[in-house]
């Protein structure tokens, strides 16, 4: 799945019935590195506080959150549908030291669901063309333990950048308030900490600065 961390995440509006796997292992092998390898600024904003448990990084990409969260105590299972991306990742986890505590997990998400039930379940700029974000979301909610925090970011729609080339994909992005209203219709009771549209300034492919904004959702559940 897409995962960024900095305002140049590219999706396709194309073929939207292509095996997922294939897709995404075409996005990340145009690049031999996609991502800038830093873990996303609000993961670090919002899990820094919290204490450090089992961790459910959802659409891990190249592993930066996920090595981060470990890093700071987490266990972590780690989950994306591109086996080049996990193969990366994997390796970035064992030239960090890291390897004991991350499980890597190819899993397709139009059809895979969490069986276990985690202390943090963390979506980081999980947008896909073939997945529509109201499923991850309801997925990555049931996968939360009670007591546990569910963190979702993303794309704010009005937030996209000049490059990205995503105007007519509105649809798959959303607000901060259509996170809350979408998980409060769903599974599990829950206490909204932050439901935030962050405004922060990026890099374009070309050197180019603009801003971007992050739709930013930590929730607690209560059962």
């Amino acid at each position: 799945m897409t995962h960024h961390h900095d305002g140049g995440t590219h999706l396709s509006s194309e073929a939207p019935d292509a095996d997922p796997a294939q897709f995404w292992d075409g996005v990340y092998l145009e690049k031999a590195k996609k991502w800038s390898g830093h873990p996303n600024p609000q993961l670090i904003a919002e899990a820094t506080g919290l204490a450090p448990g089992t961790a459910l990084d959802l659409g891990c990409g190249e592993g930066a959150d996920a090595i981060w969260l470990a890093q700071h105590g987490w266990t972590v299972t780690a989950v994306d549908v591109s086996a080049v991306a996990l193969e990366r990742a994997a390796t970035h986890a064992v030239e960090a030291g890291l390897q004991d505590r991350i499980a890597w997990q190819q899993r397709d998400f139009a059809s895979w669901h969490p069986e276990e039930n985690f202390d943090l379940v963390s979506s980081q700029f999980l947008h896909s063309p073939l997945v529509p974000w109201p499923d991850f979301l309801v997925s990555a909610a049931s996968a939360v333990a009670s007591g546990g925090t569910l963190l979702v970011v993303g794309h704010h729609p009005e937030g996209l950048t000049p490059w990205s080339g995503h105007k007519e994909m509105k649809d798959k992005f959303f607000t901060p308030e259509d996170l809350v209203a979408t998980l409060t219709n769903g599974p599990g009771t829950w206490r909204i900490n932050v439901a935030d549209s962050r405004e922060r300034v990026v890099t374009g492919p070309e050197g180019q600065q603009t801003a971007t904004i992050d739709s930013v959702l930590r929730a607690t559940r209560s059962h």
